[in-house]
């Protein structure tokens, strides 16, 4: 900063005193806060980009902190808020995927596994172990499944987060409290991980802003800029002020889940999809139906999937489906054959039966699942590891994988984009990079059978200022999660929360109705009774 002021000196300029504090105040301003505006200015203000990034899901975000972390200048737009999509609507498991065992799939089992392990050690507090019983009715499930699950830990290495073992008919029903005792004849507890899915993704968030990336959400990709057929920016629009902005970039990065197609279509119009998209759909019940911390998990379904109940900030969520789509919608609705299947498969292991009127919430998300050419089924059946591509024009696109290895993915996406861009070639620095967080307490309110005025000004203000939500959506769903976990309090919570934005962000009272309708209709279709 003294260089910076004496060159200004030196350039003619006179600088006084508050001036130059200014300076210094800007520079220093804190990064560990995601602030809209000042990703505008920055925006606006660089030349350049090396790397350019549509889409802030677990993905995107992940690869603007890897290449943030290696000294890259990074920019990431996302046309709606961080996590919106798929992202925000998984089963909250950080795991390695024991059906992905069953299925012979080592590999990415093995490398799930390691990501799993640096998961725990970088997002302490967002994520954390959780203990999985497996009830068996047969003794040939016993020993099948208590024989996998040892091979599981064993692939863990390291990386291991707890000891399968056996344990007796006693004991589970005591483990899990309203499960079904008849015919039992004990059964496998296993250790995987859970977390918060769109907590997490803003951990990511803010993390890559502190390591110097800049992102922005609510701005649109609308165009590629072109030189000699080769891809060097990007027009966008701001979706709040209809604004429109041309950046530049060495390499641009798709990295936007289910909609890696479209995005691709912009810079070719015949191309062969990438994505079939799957809808995985989820409930939420009262945690009175399964008491305790353990988790159950259905080992065999009609159709051929595992099935989870894991208890989730004091409530009891069970899923998931996977369903082939032949469209993308920005908020999936779940089919009713779908939260009939779930809640028969938990009537089977539960001796309070859920129904329809026991539903607090249903919320439905659509997994990229990568194409495999040559290669038809069911979505179950395809591949759940990610691929890369580079086209022609130098577009890098990443597809498919899983929330557990999000930063593997990020790190071969990013290896592959310096490339593309002739950047200096930086080694990956994210193994060891602890995530930042604000504070949990205020993420739990959701949980409280009231929240006090005073409690939501605090969390609206923190949401707003430093966690870039703009709209009651944004905080009712995502910085809280109030709309996944109990559709109705979400509603009846709308128009408190409008009103405190609109006070943070200067809005008026018709912004205010207009938010409070939309997020109103929004809820709505999370109700499934």
């Amino acid at each position: 900063m003294a260089e910076a002021a004496a060159k200004l000196y030196q350039d003619g300029y006179l600088l006084n005193f508050n001036l130059l504090t200014l300076v210094i105040m800007e520079q220093a301003k804190d990064r560990h806060s995601l602030d809209r505006e000042r990703s505008l200015q920055e925006l606006q203000n660089v030349p350049e980009w090396d790397i350019l990034i549509t889409g802030g899901g677990a993905t995107g975000l992940g690869i603007a902190l890897d290449a943030a972390a290696r000294g890259y200048k990074v920019l990431l737009t996302e046309q709606h808020d961080f996590a919106k999509g798929t992202s925000s609507r998984s089963t909250k498991l950080v795991h390695g995927g024991v059906r992905y065992l069953a299925q012979g799939n080592f590999g990415l089992v093995r490398e799930a596994l390691h990501e799993r392990g640096l998961l725990l050690k970088n997002a302490p507090g967002l994520v954390e172990k959780q203990a999985f019983i497996i009830p068996c009715y047969s003794w040939w499930e016993v020993l099948k499944y208590l024989v996998g699950l040892i091979l599981y830990d064993w692939m863990s290495g390291s990386y291991s987060f707890g000891r399968s073992g056996f344990l007796s008919p006693s004991r589970v029903l005591e483990e899990l409290p309203g499960i079904r005792g008849k015919g039992l004849k004990g059964g496998v507890r296993y250790y995987d991980g859970k977390f918060d899915d769109a907590r997490l993704a803003l951990a990511i968030a803010r993390t890559a802003s502190a390591k110097g990336a800049t992102l922005i959400n609510y701005m649109r990709l609308t165009a590629f800029c072109k030189d000699l057929g080769k891809i060097n920016g990007a027009s966008l629009r701001d979706i709040e002020t209809g604004l429109s902005y041309e950046v530049k970039a060495k390499v641009v990065i798709n990295a936007t889940g289910v909609y890696v197609d479209q995005v691709l279509r912009l810079d070719e119009a015949a191309v062969t999809p990438l994505v079939k998209p799957s809808q995985g759909v989820h409930i939420v019940l009262k945690s009175s139906f399964m008491k305790g911390n353990n988790a159950l998990l259905i080992p065999t379904t009609v159709d051929g999937r595992v099935l989870f109940i894991v208890p989730w900030h004091g409530y009891l969520l069970a899923g998931t489906t996977d369903t082939p789509m032949d469209h993308t919608d920005l908020e999936p609705v779940a089919l009713e054959k779908e939260i009939d299947f779930i809640l028969g498969a938990a009537g089977q292991y539960l001796e309070n039966i859920p129904q329809r009127k026991d539903i607090l919430s249903v919320f439905a998300g659509l997994r990229p699942l990568a194409v495999i050419k040559g290669r038809a089924g069911a979505t179950r059946e395809m591949s759940r590891s990610h691929k890369l591509m580079t086209s022609s024009s130098g577009l890098v696109t990443i597809t498919g994988g899983k929330w557990t290895t999000y930063r593997k993915m990020a790190a071969d996406t990013v290896d592959m984009a310096s490339s593309v861009a002739g950047l200096p070639s930086v080694p990956c620095q994210t193994a060891h990079i602890l995530l930042e967080h604000t504070d949990r307490k205020s993420h739990l309110l959701h949980a409280a059978e009231r929240i006090s005025k005073k409690e939501l000004e605090i969390v609206v203000s923190k949401a707003v200022h430093d966690e870039m939500a703009r709209t009651v959506e944004d905080i009712l769903a995502r910085r809280l999660r109030i709309l996944f976990l109990d559709a109705e309090k979400a509603i009846g919570l709308a128009a408190d929360v409008a009103a405190l934005m609109a006070k943070e962000l200067n809005y008026d009272k018709l912004w205010e109705r207009t938010q409070v309708k939309n997020f109103s209709e929004l809820a709505l279709g999370y109700l499934k009774k």
